[in-house]
């Protein structure tokens, strides 16, 4: 088992790091935004789909992998660049959202988990963040190392999945009262895909 001391440690350290506004927070304010509180919190989940599969492969052993093999960072982390960008060139040629408000389109819950899901996977630096923050506190005197990864990657995902699943759901209902007005549903719509290039931007060209 985990030292309950390990624990009162970790789980203010994990709820800080959820609450600091990154990549996985923007993504799903963008798609609240663009889809409504229902695709805003389905991203979430995404998001913490991607982030336990980075905790198994990190607890396996691939985050050290990407550590010790740039090239296959590389590879990662530019399929990540273009998906995103695909994502912010879909937005942008989105047209519904000019369309009076109860004929607006956005992506279904489905498509806004999955999205988050490829987003969290494609960005290798979760992985090599895994491998950096989650070991701190993994004691391999006390059990399986790797069900101490789960649980601790379960931790984060948890709070993970609350803070954003509110952002999503807050984004989506003003996104939804922002895009009964034809101009600002254009803007909405501007803003949501610039989100997406923003983060394919510092995905492309932010250091390791």
């Amino acid at each position: 088992m985990i030292d309950p001391t390990l624990l009162i440690i970790f789980i203010p350290a994990a709820l800080a790091l959820n609450l600091t506004p990154g990549s996985d927070m923007l993504f799903c304010l963008g798609q609240g935004v663009k889809s409504g509180p229902y695709a805003g919190f389905a991203a979430s989940l995404g998001i913490a789909t991607g982030g336990l599969i980075h905790s198994v492969l990190a607890a396996f052993g691939l985050a050290a992998l990407l550590a010790a093999y740039p090239l296959a960072f590389e590879l990662i982390r530019w399929a990540g660049v273009a998906y995103l960008t695909w994502l912010a060139i879909e937005a942008f040629r989105n047209t519904d959202l000019a369309k009076p408000a109860t004929h607006i389109k956005g992506v279904s819950a489905y498509t806004a988990w999955r999205n988050g899901t490829f987003v969290n996977l494609f960005n290798p630096k979760v992985a090599i963040f895994m491998l950096a923050f989650v070991p701190q506190f993994v004691d391999p005197a006390r059990s399986s190392t790797i069900i101490q990864f789960l649980i601790f990657g379960m931790i984060l995902n948890i709070g993970g999945t609350i803070i954003n699943g509110l952002v999503g759901v807050f984004a989506g209902s003003i996104g939804s009262v922002l895009t009964a007005n034809q101009k600002i549903a254009n803007i909405t719509r501007m803003l949501s895909a610039s989100v997406f290039l923003g983060l394919a931007a510092n995905l492309a060209f932010s250091r390791r």
